[in-house]
């Protein structure tokens, strides 16, 4: 699992593994960026369905529960489908650009 930290932003990349370890390690490895905004790049994954996705809602809610932003990054999704709790988008800097959106909100109390 790859970490790359810019400020208070963590973007999360596991190269060439099936969801269930990538999650798996996700879980281990959170309590070291906890206090960043997260950005979760699922590039390498390929192919995802919104169960997949769905995967991920529990540590969404626990992150963004604590004031945080957890973005995840893919082309391969269907954001039509996907529900209003789980932030996805389909490049990086969209997902800087909700980070920076959400920091907004938080700040004007919206």
């Amino acid at each position: 699992m790859l970490f790359d930290t810019d400020g208070n932003i963590t973007i999360v990349l596991q190269e060439k593994v099936s969801l269930q370890t990538f999650l798996k390690n996700l879980r281990e490895a959170y309590p070291r960026f906890k206090n960043n905004h997260l950005i979760v790049n699922l590039f390498s994954l390929g192919k995802l369905t919104t169960d997949d996705v769905l995967e991920f809602l529990e540590i969404s809610n626990e992150h963004r529960g604590a004031g945080k932003s957890f973005v995840l990054v893919s082309d391969a999704l269907s954001y039509n489908d996907l529900p209003d709790e789980i932030c996805a988008v389909p490049t990086l800097q969209e997902a800087r650009d909700m980070i920076e959106m959400e920091e907004i909100e938080r700040d004007l109390d919206l």
